[in-house]
């Protein structure tokens, strides 16, 4: 074996009952490299990494680690070897401070008693490492977006010297800007000599970051290069098995229709600054910014999850009173949040009690639910929308990530929504399922639904939006239209507000 392969494996196969998740894989990961590993949901990243981690091990084949057989019992002896990961689902206390999180297995002690001012230090130099100094480590995590929960957990793998980090769709939740803090960080790590899995499905960036890619597909390893001999066709081909003709579809037969839905004077809680759009039928309707931006407070307060100071939001020219998400849905606004494992869907519950749950009334008769009528809707929104699964009765969480979002997407279209907003709708979910939901979201704008889509991957809200608001500090500092879209443009506009404050506090300083 090579002196400079830190990682090997060779003939890796893992089954379960009727499925052969890896089948005799031979990878190989250098020291100092950043190794990308691409592939649909399904195709046995995830295994991969959870062998490597102690949690599974391999039914055939051996792994080594730093030149040495690699047989973990568990996710400790994993920690132990120098193999760290971030994984794409949080596993953060959320009542404990950002500091504890960061360090709760290595708090530092003195006599028994945890050394508070030590601690905060140490996280308040990681959280700047990742571009969160603006936040005092004390905060609980309850209280911080997703993006941030994700850099948290990019400062928990820091905390402790690694030999291997792995990284699991590190980038889903993230604006430009913060991307490249964390490129510089993945650069600085492989300079020390520090190995980095990156698993990602945005597929542009891989060339910016990767020093080699790996694409796996239905549990085998399809091949490995250097990659600077790939494009992304090539890879969309290597991933499916098959070409697609653009990576973010836009269906210019669907012409958007006249305004039916207003939102004037919307201020979200604490915000000094108020929001005013409209959408119309049939219209795909982009919201970028940066994280903390407001563009996804503003909707949740439109939507009564949150509270609101003022505002008020009119649909096909009636005003609506809306101060509750059942005020919302119950006049036809429906929220797919960005993080819907927790917030989306119920995912010990199956498909179809996923789907009818948003319409009870609609399949059941004097308390009592009608099992036939409610399997007879479920089968049909899941042809309808291409959901693949066994049976209706299949448990949400063994469904992939796609295949989630569409269960989510189907519970509002039963609800008959007339406003479908769209936060982060392909977080985590691979090439071919995303290029499925766009499908989708054209098909929902063919009949006549409004769409709102907050994304924080540009080229995805440039490839399939009509129209664009730009939010910045709480307002919105722009809108678009498709031929005005640029990045250079869009970023701009994101950081005007916070650029005009900075300008402000200056001229108060100096005056």
């Amino acid at each position: 074996m090579s002196p400079k392969t830190i990682v090997a494996l060779k003939g890796v196969s893992v089954q379960f009952p009727g499925v052969k998740a890896l089948d005799r894989v031979d990878l190989d990961i250098y020291n100092g490299e950043i190794h990308v590993l691409l592939g649909e949901n399904g195709a046995g990243k995830s295994t991969l990494v959870k062998i490597l981690c102690g949690i599974y091990k391999p039914s055939e084949g051996e792994i080594f680690f730093s030149g040495e057989r690699y047989e973990p019992k568990g996710t400790l002896d994993a920690i132990k070897s120098g193999i760290r990961v971030v994984y794409q689902e949080f596993n953060l206390l959320p009542y404990l401070s950002i500091a504890e999180n960061i360090f709760f297995e290595q708090l530092p002690k003195k006599h028994g008693f945890v050394q508070y001012k030590v601690l905060m230090a140490k996280a308040a130099e990681l959280l700047n490492e990742v571009g969160l100094g603006s936040i005092s480590p004390r905060t609980p995590v309850e209280q911080l977006g997703v993006a941030q929960k994700q850099l948290v957990e990019i400062c928990k793998a820091l905390s402790a010297e690694s030999k291997l980090l792995i990284l699991d769709e590190p980038t889903a939740t993230l604006m430009p800007e913060e991307i490249e803090n964390l490129f510089s960080l993945i650069r600085k790590l492989k300079e020390k000599g520090v190995s980095v899995i990156y698993i990602s499905h945005r597929l542009k960036e891989v060339f910016e970051i990767g020093d080699r890619i790996t694409v796996l597909r239905n549990g085998s390893l399809v091949g490995t290069h250097r990659a600077g001999e790939l494009d992304i066709p090539g890879i969309v081909k290597m991933m499916v098995g098959k070409e697609m003709a653009s990576e973010y579809p836009f269906d210019a037969a669907v012409h958007p229709g006249t305004s039916f839905f207003s939102v004037r004077n919307l201020r979200y809680r604490g915000n000094q600054h108020s929001v005013d759009f409209d959408l119309r039928r049939g219209e795909i309707l982009g919201v970028a910014g940066l994280v903390g931006s407001g563009r996804t407070e503003t909707m949740r307060a439109l939507y009564g999850a949150d509270k609101r100071d003022s505002g008020s939001v009119t649909l096909n020219g009636r005003e609506l009173s809306v101060s509750s998400p059942k005020d919302a849905v119950k006049n036809g606004i429906c929220l797919l949040t960005e993080d819907r494992k927790s917030q989306g869907l119920v995912l010990e519950m199956s498909c179809t009690e996923n789907i009818t749950i948003t319409n009870l009334g609609d399949v059941s008769s004097h308390g009592l639910l009608k099992k036939e009528k409610e399997a007879e809707v479920s089968r049909s929104l899941i042809k309808k929308l291409g959901i693949r699964t066994t049976s209706e009765r299949t448990t949400v969480k063994n469904l992939s990530g796609g295949n989630q979002q569409k269960i989510v997407i189907a519970k509002w279209l039963y609800r008959n929504a007339e406003v479908l907003i769209f936060d982060e709708p392909t977080r985590g979910i691979d090439v071919g399922a995303k290029y499925e939901i766009y499908l989708l979201l054209w098909k929902l704008a063919a009949e006549g639904k409004g769409i709102i889509v907050i994304s924080s991957d540009l080229p995805e809200i440039m490839g399939i939006c009509h129209r664009m608001l730009i939010f910045s500090n709480g307002k919105i500092t722009g809108e678009l239209k498709r031929k005005e879209f640029s990045q250079e443009r869009i970023l701009s506009l994101s950081y005007a507000e916070y650029l005009n404050q900075s300008k402000e506090t200056e001229e108060r300083r100096d005056g």
